[in-house]
């Protein structure tokens, strides 16, 4: 398969790794300049993979969209929209787009499927593959099981089966709203682990993991999804690596942020509690873990104190 993988940092660049390792004719973009392309380019390896002489690193867009077949896109979630506006500047109208990227638009709430349908790319074309995995374990032969999730179900078998390897076992997705809800919110609940476990209370990342789930199988439910997606790869399953890892970068955020220290790479979480509290408030459910995380990031509140806050809560039945 002719695989063009749009974006070169660190998952993007595993993307590029796993595909052409696995049979595929791959091209690798990112831009000129920019600090993950010029590593990759003068040192043909970053800090988690070597550049496989098989694939065809360029700084030329217009050559890594006509090579393709299939178009994967690994770039900051927030980014999206704008970099549409020059992907359809080509002729993509029978271009396959795989989206890499686990976050929702934090001016508009909007789940990226739906950002890339308002950039003029067909709803059919369109999939997601999401789900639990480190690039760190996958490397070193570490096996993990993800989702290819899409509103074509065609489509998901296609790239289900066509990416599967000894190394990730896929599935086959059948909600889209909940695989890319799911898949984003995880981030929020990593930074709330985090934050407990840099403040001494990591006991109680069990009770985030299951108040966590539960707040986001309600929110997907009310936007018109499968609420037991929230138990499953998209979100609770990916929980090990974002709760627990030592490698997930928004549990190191959230963990840092409470002993007052600054952390540079990049934290999809944070964008995500704001749409996240946009989408409570637009569909009226209670999400009182993301409402802590948003009021200690964007209010400035002390994080403790907030998380406290939650044990305040009146007595309720648990589901």
């Amino acid at each position: 398969m002719k695989i063009s993988v749009l974006g070169c940092g660190r998952w993007g660049s595993f993307i590029g790794w796993y595909l052409v390792n696995h049979g595929n004719d791959v091209v690798q973009w990112g831009i000129e300049g920019d600090y993950t392309f010029d590593v990759l380019k003068n040192t043909k390896k970053n800090e988690y993979v070597s550049l496989d002489e098989k694939i065809d690193l360029t700084g030329d867009l217009s050559k890594a969209i006509n090579h393709a077949e299939v178009i994967v896109i690994s770039i900051s979630s927030q980014a999206l929209r704008s970099f549409m506006k020059r992907v359809t500047e080509f002729d993509v109208k029978d271009k396959i787009f795989v989206l890499c990227m686990k976050g929702i638009e934090i001016d508009t709430g909007k789940r990226l499927s739906e950002v890339m349908v308002e950039s003029g790319i067909s709803k059919d074309k369109i999939a997601v593959w999401v789900g639990p995995g480190h690039i760190q374990a996958f490397v070193k032969g570490q096996p993990n099981c993800m989702v290819i999730d899409s509103e074509n179900h065609e489509l998901v078998k296609y790239l289900a089966d066509s990416f599967r390897s000894e190394l990730i076992r896929f599935y086959y997705g059948d909600d889209l709203i909940g695989s890319e809800i799911g898949a984003a919110a995880k981030n929020v609940m990593g930074i709330a682990a985090g934050m407990l476990e840099g403040g001494g209370y990591e006991t109680l990342k069990g009770a985030l993991m299951a108040r966590g789930a539960r707040e986001v199988a309600r929110l997907i439910k009310a936007m018109g999804g499968n609420e037991l997606s929230a138990y499953g790869l998209c979100h609770l399953g990916d929980y090990e690596t974002t709760l627990f890892s030592k490698y997930s970068n928004n549990r190191r955020f959230g963990e840092m942020y409470v002993k007052g220290e600054k952390f540079e790479k990049l934290s999809e979480g944070v964008t995500t509690a704001k749409a996240m509290k946009m989408l409570g408030e637009k569909y009226n459910v209670d999400l009182p873990i993301t409402n802590a995380v948003y009021t200690i990031i964007y209010e400035k509140k002390d994080p403790l104190s907030v998380f406290n806050t939650l044990f305040s809560r009146s007595t309720r039945k648990e589901f």
